[in-house]
């Protein structure tokens, strides 16, 4: 059996060796054991579940939430040599018949399946009659109400099973999932004596970076010009926002494409088939967009706002770098992102057949998580050590690869400035929201601040020689530290949080840790035309690099397939350090397999003997 798995995974993934708790997982369904498994994205869930479905007898069952998902990985199973199909909504009845008919034939081992399916007359049918070896369920986070993307149809999945005649074995898989979830997910699935793993979720090739800066659209702008060669994703918290990032991104040169649920079905097809194809490396999208998708070399991700909770943004940050090459996940905040974020918390119709006391109950959560979304952005601690712990791990305090590490930091007596900011609160009464109060102790004239009569205020002006930026950092920090809160019964207000008390303490004082004040250095502007160095190779080999990545736009053109899936970045880069001209040096490529050789291993042996 070990010597089967291991043929597996070189003859037709390409890999000698499998990676942190990927062998664990096989051998434990191998032997007839339920799996639960939290990985993180590009961590290579789908080959714990690909490799036993091409081992067992029977056939494997993946359920999948997202059409989107079932293509690219039965296109990629296909292309790597292993017959595989799907079934969903985007086949005619002609269509999902003629694959019934094959699988009934043992055409395929591997069969993925959208969850409102399971329980159809047609599937059942099929299912109850064939060999069902092992059903594995993807994104199982989808089953569990107290998770970020709860799926109706994933309760679909435990009726299905116990109608099969014979139980088959269970395996879940997520990337984002808390406690609660992975405990939702044992007992809602009917796991039996599941194994458990949870490879962490630390992607240490992901550096995460939070800004707040005054135009978003220059600095994604600045960022794209630095990085031309580089395919990335720009998440919108709204369509309207989707449709102005991307209009202006076109307007200026940039190959951009768009993803929302107001597009149809076809524009929606043809966009996602433009980026993953490279003809628009940049996708502007809301998180209609990704999950599932298999792109591993997408270099950025780019949050034009704050979305929702830690498990959204970790996972859409997470489509950044799936290859393990280095790559940036930026989030720009602003204080309006809270705002329509909890628009969308508060008017949330995803789930109405919930009744009206749960789904008080998933608002507060909801509002909760919305909570520590918001303190990420605030924290000037490390950013990954925030994420991790969100996550219930634990680990070293520096990173040295985020924002927040790379950034002198001083301690702070803000004693002054805190008190000043609480007197305003209650001096208006907590009345106001946070522009307000800030605005009222800056001393500025604005509409607002005259409508409201603020100028008379006993704390107008009173912080008037604090730099505004510095104000707000203050501000933000008195909310992480709980000090103060933002109500949310419709308006935004600023009142205090439960921990006021020690602040207005006659002796109290308050030190906090905010950045040293730097000069501040105009950003590069680099040429279009330049291309940024390949990390991991020499100098040498970058030209060597792109003529390999043309070669493989090329097959990929002739082939109509994206170009990821004739070799990964990962693979061209290795081709260049190993410069492999013959079959046997190929192979140990990796990445490159058996059938990926036959297909195209010579046309990439003659190329390297060309260039060096």
């Amino acid at each position: 059996m070990t010597d089967e798995k291991y043929d597996i995974l070189k003859r037709y993934f390409g890999y000698d060796t499998f990676r942190e708790g990927q062998e664990q997982v096989i051998d434990e369904l191998l032997s007839g054991r339920d799996v639960l498994g939290v990985m993180p994205t590009g961590a290579g869930k789908s080959l714990c579940y690909q490799i036993p479905a091409l081992i067992f007898s029977g056939i494997t069952l993946v359920i999948s939430p997202l059409i989107s998902l079932m293509k690219d990985q039965v296109r990629a199973l296909n292309e790597a040599g292993v017959h595989a199909a799907y079934l969903n909504s985007s086949l005619t009845q002609g269509q999902y018949y003629k694959a019934l008919s094959l699988a009934v034939e043992g055409r395929y081992p591997i069969i993925y399946v959208a969850p409102e399916r399971l329980l159809t007359d047609s599937f059942l049918s099929f299912a109850v009659n064939a060999d069902i070896a092992m059903v594995a369920v993807d994104e199982a986070h989808c089953v569990s109400q107290w998770g970020q993307d709860f799926r109706p149809s994933y309760l679909k999945i435990t009726e299905f099973i116990e109608k099969l005649p014979k139980r088959p074995v269970v395996a879940a898989f997520t990337a984002t999932a808390t406690k609660e979830v992975r405990g939702d997910i044992q007992n809602i699935l009917m796991l039996k004596t599941p194994y458990v793993v949870t490879t962490g979720f630390d992607r240490s090739n992901l550096f995460f970076q939070v800004e707040s800066p005054k135009d978003k659209y220059a600095e994604v702008k600045n960022y794209i010009e630095q990085h031309p060669d580089e395919s990335g994703i720009i998440y919108c918290l709204t369509r309207k926002l989707v449709e102005e990032v991307c209009g202006k991104l076109i307007r200026d040169g940039f190959r951009a494409t768009r993803y929302h649920a107001g597009l149809s079905d076809e524009e929606r097809r043809i966009n996602q088939d433009d980026f993953i194809y490279d003809r628009s490396p940049i996708m502007v999208a809301t998180n209609a967009f990704g999950m599932g998708i298999d792109k591993p070399d997408v270099r950025y991700v780019i949050h034009y706002n704050m979305p929702k909770n830690m498990e959204s943004y970790y996972q859409e940050a997470g489509r950044a770098g799936r290859d393990g090459e280095s790559s940036k996940c930026i989030l720009l905040y602003s204080g309006q992102d809270v705002i329509t974020n909890r628009f969308f918390i508060e008017n949330n119709q995803d789930n109405e057949e919930l009744d009206d006391a749960t789904q008080e109950l998933v608002m507060q959560r909801d509002e909760e998580r919305l909570r520590q979304m918001t303190f990420y952005c605030f924290t000037h601690d490390c950013l990954r050590s925030y994420i991790l712990r969100y996550f219930g791990e634990y680990g070293a305090a520096y990173c040295g690869n985020c924002s927040n590490c790379l950034t002198e930091f001083e301690e702070k007596d803000v004693t002054e400035e805190a008190k000043a900011i609480a007197e305003c609160i209650n001096s208006s009464h907590q009345r106001y929201g946070v522009n307000v109060i800030l605005d009222t102790l800056h001393g500025a004239n604005t509409a607002k601040i005259r409508q409201y009569h603020m100028e008379e205020n006993p704390s107008y002006g009173k912080l008037s020689k604090v730099p505004a930026y510095r104000l707000r950092q203050i501000f933000n920090e008195l909310l992480v530290q709980d000090y103060l809160r933002l109500s949310d019964d419709g308006y935004t207000i600023v009142k205090f949080g439960p921990r006021i008390g020690e602040l207005l303490a006659q002796d109290s004082t308050i030190q906090m840790k905010l950045p040293k004040e730097q000069e501040k250095k105009p950003k590069e502007k680099l040429s279009r035309k330049r291309k940024a160095p390949v990390s991991g190779l020499t100098e040498e080999d970058q030209p060597l690099f792109q003529k390999l990545r043309e070669l493989r736009t090329e097959i990929a053109r002739r082939e109509k397939i994206p170009p990821y899936m004739v070799f990964s970045d990962k693979t061209l880069i290795h081709m260049c350090i190993l410069k492999p001209v013959d079959k046997e040096r190929m192979l140990q490529v990796t990445g490159v397999g058996e059938h990926k050789y036959e297909k195209y291993g010579k046309e990439f042996e003659i190329r390297i003997k060309e260039l060096i």
